[in-house]
This record gives C-alpha cells, structure tokens and sequence, in this order.
C-alpha cells in the first residue's frame, strides 16, 4: 500500500513530467530543427549559462553576438569571459536561451525574461578553425553591421594570439 507523501510525489511527477519533455525535448527530435533552427538563424542574441557539474546552472548569464553555422551556436569571447573560464574548469556543458529580450544585467538587478525563450541544453567545445571564425564574422557583418566594425580587428588578432577563444554550442544529445 502507498502512503500519502509516494503517492503525492508520484502524482506531482506524473503532472510535471510531460511539460518538463516539452521544454526540454531531445536536440534529435524532428522539433528541434523545427522549432529553434529558424529562431537560430533570426535572432540577435543568445543567453548562455555554463551548467555545473550537478547540472545545475551558474549564477553566470549572458545576451551574446553568436551565428548558427553547421547545427551549432558559435560564439567567439575573451578567455578570460566566464564562458571561457567555464571550459578550462572542465564546465563543457551549458544550458543556451534563444531570443532578444534586452540586457540580462541591469542597473538595478537583473531581468530573467531571457527564461521564458525557447531553449536546449548544449555541449561546449573551443575550436581553433580559422575558416569557422571567418564564417563567424562574415555572418556578423550581417547580423551587426553597426557595431562590427569596432570589434572585428579585435576578435581575429584575439583568436591569433589566444586571448579570444571560439566556443561552439552543440545541442545535447539525450
């Protein structure tokens, strides 16, 4: 026979179980590509946060300039950004929000809105390929022609000499 507090945790799962799968589906299921690839080719930012060894995520949020190139979010940071401090500390998965919905610090506190969007779970790698970087910024002289022009000459002479890493977002496979 189940006693109460079973038979309330069971229930609880058994309401929470199916919205949990949609949130989160499989990055292999045909919703996926569906559902967030064109999301991923439009939007102007992501928000990322590296997830801890337990899975849970770090206080650490960011919106990012990224592209969607090859099934994948590539971003390309300082190594000495969280995200990148996250990789060398062995954090190689994080959890990444699609959607622009403003900045995440504010003056006064932070705004979760990003948490609402449509998100995956998602498998970090730093990659050195010249040829993926130059995709990058070819992609970002569309998406942020006003405020590419300041960056640009640093990002490349940052991934040359390794004070800048290029970071690739793979969805999670489940």
């Amino acid at each position: 026979m189940m006693d109460r507090r079973t038979f309330l945790a069971a229930s609880a799962a058994s309401l929470v179980w199916p919205f949990t799968r949609a949130i989160a589906a499989p990055a292999e299921s045909p919703d996926f590509a569906a559902t967030h690839a064109e999301l991923l080719d439009q939007s102007g930012f992501v928000y990322v946060s590296p997830l801890r060894a337990d899975g849970s995520e770090s206080t650490c949020h960011g919106e990012v300039w990224y592209g969607w190139l090859d099934g994948a979010v590539v971003v390309i940071t300082s190594a000495g950004s969280w995200k990148g401090r996250a990789l060398t500390r062995g954090l190689g998965r994080a959890r990444v929000w699609v959607g622009d919905h403003g900045r995440w610090k504010r003056m006064l506190g932070t705004d979760e809105t990003f948490r609402q969007a449509p998100h995956f779970d998602a498998t970090a790698t730093s990659v050195r390929d010249e040829a993926l970087l130059d995709r990058l910024l070819a992609l970002y002289e569309r998406k942020y022609p006003d405020e590419i022009g300041s960056w640009r000459d640093r990002m490349r002479s940052g991934y040359r000499d390794g004070t800048r890493l290029l970071i690739r977002y793979a969805p999670a496979r489940t």
